[in-house]
C-alpha cells in the first residue's frame, strides 16, 4: 500500500528526492514480515519514516505493528594507529545531541568518520581522515560492520584499522569549515585512550568498540 504523497514521495523534497515512501515495500528476506504501508513524516537532511507492517509472531498470530526509523545513510569509522609509538589519532568535537541529553561540555572524542554520501566505505573514510586527522592512509583493515542503533537507526557503519607515521600526517586536519566541522585532532597512547574509556572521558560507541578491539587483539 502506497497512498502516501507528498514531499519526497511525489513531490521532490529539499534535496531533490522521490519515491522515500518506498523504502522497505520489496523486502522479502523475512517471510514473517509484510511490510504494509511507508509514509515520510520527516523530509530534512536525513530521511524519518513511519511504517506499517504485518508480523507473524513465533505462536503464529499476526500482528500489525508501526516503527520509526531514521535513514541517514551509512556511514565509515577508523582507528588510526603507530605500531612503532603505541598511538592512536583521535578526534575532539561538538555534538549538540550528546549536549542536549546530558555530556557536560558536547565535546566527545572520537575515531575519524562520517557518511559514505554514495562513495565506497573504502573511498569515503580515506576522504574523512585526510579532512579530519590530516592523513593520507594507506593500507586499510576491515575490521566489521555493525549497526549502531538497530532500534530506530538504519545506519550500518563500517569499521576499519590502518597504520599510520608521522609522515602520513600531511597536513592540520579539522574537517571542513563549509560544512560547520571545527575538529581538534589528537594523538594519545593506546594506553590513554583505554584509561579515558574506563574513567568516562570517551564515551562515542565506536571509539570504544575500536579500542576495546585494539587491545584485545593485541594490534599495538
Amino acid at each position: 500500500m502506497t497512498a502516501h504523497s507528498g514531499r519526497g514521495a511525489d513531490r521532490p523534497d529539499s534535496r531533490g528526492r522521490t519515491g522515500l515512501h518506498r523504502a522497505g515495500l520489496d523486502l522479502t528476506g523475512n517471510p514473517d514480515v509484510r511490510v504494509e504501508r511507508v509514509e515520510v513524516t520527516s523530509d530534512g537532511w536525513h530521511v524519518l519514516r513511519r511504517t506499517t507492517f504485518a508480523y507473524r509472531r513465533r505462536d503464529g498470530r499476526v500482528d500489525t505493528q508501526q516503527r520509526e526509523t531514521y535513514d541517514r545513510g551509512n556511514g565509515a569509522t577508523i582507528l588510526l594507529y603507530d605500531p612503532t609509538r603505541r598511538t592512536v589519532l583521535l578526534t575532539r568535537q561538538f555534538r549538540y545531541p550528546a549536549y542536549v541529553n546530558g555530556h557536560p561540555d558536547g565535546l566527545l572524542i572520537e575515531t575519524a568518520a562520517g557518511l559514505l554520501d554514495n562513495d565506497a566505505p573504502d573511498v569515503a573514510i580515506r576522504r574523512e581522515a585526510s579532512e579530519e586527522l590530516g592523513v593520507t592512509v594507506g593500507e586499510l583493515r576491515h575490521v566489521f560492520d555493525l549497526y549502531m542503533s538497530p532500534g530506530s537507526v538504519t545506519e550500518r557503519l563500517h569499521f576499519y584499522v590502518a597504520a599510520y607515521g608521522p609522515a602520513d600526517r600531511v597536513d592540520a586536519g579539522g574537517g571542513l569549515a563549509e560544512e560547520g566541522e571545527d575538529i581538534e585532532v589528537l594523538e594519545l597512547s593506546l594506553a590513554d585512550a583505554l584509561a579515558a574509556v574506563a574513567d568516562g572521558r570517551i564515551v562515542d560507541a565506536k571509539t570504544v568498540i575500536l579500542l576495546q578491539w585494539a587491545a584485545l587483539t593485541g594490534l599495538i
